[in-house]
């Protein structure tokens, strides 16, 4: 991180401070994460990635890294390799960012960490 730190983009304020990863502005207590100099990301935009730091994007195909044991169905289980059309990215439960519809499964959220972008 540079030297100086940026000013708070909420007061414009100068007297930020570092808490962790996150900058803190004491004058009104606004907090956000320090942004990279040098980023592929979209500005502004939350970015998901799969297992291997691919970017996912609504509608991607993904392929499945392991194998996932179904919640609430007895013994039936996803295979690694299956693979998964027309993801749909949501701020799902816990870590779970994607929406899908799996061929014998029914719709279901994944998350991006057991993911692989064909």
């Amino acid at each position: 991180m540079p030297d100086t730190l940026p000013l708070c983009p909420n007061c414009a304020s100068d007297l930020a401070y570092e808490m962790g990863s996150l900058l803190v502005c004491p004058m009104c207590a606004h907090e956000w994460a320090p942004v990279a100099e040098e980023s592929d990301e979209p500005a502004g935009e939350r970015v998901v990635r799969d297992a291997v730091g691919q970017i996912l994007a609504d509608g991607d195909t993904v392929s499945i890294l392991k194998d996932l044991k179904v919640k609430g169905s007895s013994g039936n289980v996803l295979k690694v390799g299956t693979k998964v059309r027309g993801i749909r990215l949501i701020d799902g439960v816990g870590d779970h960012d994607i929406d899908c519809k799996i061929d014998g499964f029914g719709s279901m959220q994944l998350k991006s960490s057991v993911v692989k972008k064909v």
